[in-house]
């Protein structure tokens, strides 16, 4: 008879998933910017991210992989996380030859460096070879818009372009653990009972969970071991297989050492997952903001109000005077901006503000939030004032957002009793809050009451 393995757990191997990870990079990655790495690594690495499916799991027309949340690519993220990682030499992304284009453009909009795009096959160990043999090309020659790689690497590492929460410690021990083993693996334990059927769809037997692991990416080779593997490897690998670890095995005699890996490691597959990689990264996101005075008392009064009543929830603050001389800093590290003014400037410490933001080209990989906090302290508002501020923010975020700025404001009237004060600073912590947690496109230019 027949046997075919299922896994009862339907598409969930492991309960915690998705799970958050403990760091997620959220700065784009410049020479200057790489933040040093616990350990260093000796000898070259390189990553093949294969990303030729059609992702007809997630019922949308677009491959996931090409699916978009807070105006980037799914992809993007994956990059992002390994061209952060300074021992890494090269990135080679193979897609299919129609989304070519569509990947090289995906490239340029976001600055991605030592990143190659090359044409995937027809199956999924076609294109990994694909991208493995791209590795070894040339001597840093240029062709055509792409720079190859100069020289072959130690340890190619394989990645799905659709994990993209891989943490840079489990790639070093990857990475360490192929070249002395000549193959390494990431594996996480089976959560549910797998079992086998028969042809006529009854049970056959189970397999004892204990002894069974699920494998999952990243993985890593020795160059040689796993060129030698595609070099061997039957039409039918080519055709049916999908475990590279196997191919070093049969092919190379090479018995990859395996290694327990983080619950982070979960793969984009369905369209809910999209939907949580989006809250994860919002989340990391929302952990911090930076209030801006401009030197005013009554806006350095709000300002110590609000850091009382956004500590509460959760957010860390740093308030500061302006953005001049030493505080220029935060422009390259925070993702959130809360500018108090108070009657007189209007909006020309937001302007200026977003000039600084565009000048760094902060927004280039997520959307940056500023919150405008109009705090009005006069005891009546004209009408003409109550006309042209809601007008005048509207235009400044309508540009503002074609640069991926998400601008905000909330209008503040302060009152004289200490307990109207201090409810209204709460009112206004938690939308300023709310609006950098949900990071929403629909409420970009509105002027709220707190």
């Amino acid at each position: 008879m027949e046997r075919n393995p299922v896994n009862t757990a339907g598409d969930r191997l492991d309960p915690d998933r998705p799970t958050h990870p403990r760091t997620f990079p959220t700065h784009p990655a410049r020479e200057s910017d790489h933040q040093p790495a616990e350990r260093s690594v000796e000898f070259p690495v390189s990553v093949v991210l294969p990303a030729g499916g059609t992702g007809e799991r997630t019922g949308l027309q677009t491959p996931k992989q090409f699916c978009s949340f807070l105006g980037r690519p799914l992809i993007s993220y994956t990059i992002q996380a390994f061209e952060r990682v300074s021992w890494i030499q090269s990135i080679v992304v193979v897609v299919a030859k129609e989304n070519m284009d569509l990947m090289m453009d995906i490239i340029q909009r976001f600055q991605h460096r030592k990143v190659r795009v090359v044409p995937g096959g027809s199956t999924r160990h076609r294109s990994i070879r694909n991208g493995v043999l791209a590795l070894g090309e040339g001597e840093g020659e240029e062709k055509g818009e792409q720079t190859l790689p100069a020289g072959r690497p130690k340890v190619a590492i394989i990645h799905d372009a659709v994990r993209p929460f891989v943490e840079e410690d489990f790639l070093y021990k990857i990475a360490v653990a192929a070249k002395e083993h000549g193959a390494a693996g990431a594996i996480r334990p089976l959560v549910s009972t797998v079992i086998a059927t028969t042809s006529e769809n009854y049970l056959d037997h189970s397999l004892e969970r204990a002894k069974y692991r699920a494998s999952e990416m990243p993985q890593g080779f020795r160059y040689d071991v796993i060129c030698q593997a595609y070099q061997r490897c039957t039409e039918s690998d080519f055709e049916f297989g999908t475990e590279c670890l196997h191919l070093a095995l049969q092919y190379c005699g090479t018995n990859a050492k395996l290694i327990e890996g983080p619950p982070t490691l979960w793969k984009v597959t369905y369209k809910r997952d999209l939907a949580a990689a989006e809250s994860i990264i919002k989340e990391t996101l929302s952990r911090s903001a930076c209030i801006i005075t401009g030197g005013s008392a009554q806006a350095a009064a709000l300002a110590d109000a609000l850091h009382k009543a956004v500590g509460a929830l959760d957010m860390e603050l740093d308030v500061i005077p302006d953005l001049v001389g030493v505080n220029s800093r935060y422009l390259l590290k925070e993702w959130n901006f809360i500018q108090v003014s108070g009657s007189q400037s209007g909006l020309s410490e937001v302007e200026a503000l977003l000039t600084s933001l565009e000048a760094v080209n902060r927004a280039l990989l997520h959307p940056v939030i500023v919150i405008w906090v109009h705090l009005n302290c006069s005891d009546e508002l004209s009408i003409s004032g109550r006309m042209a501020e809601p007008t005048a923010i509207m235009d400044l975020a309508s540009v503002a957002k074609l640069r991926n700025i998400l601008l905000y404001g909330i209008q503040l009237h302060q009152s004289k009793g200490t307990e109207c004060w201090e409810r209204s600073a709460s009112r206004v912590a938690e939308i300023t809050s709310a609006l950098i947690r949900d990071r929403s496109p629909a409420l970009v230019g509105q002027l709220l009451q707190a």
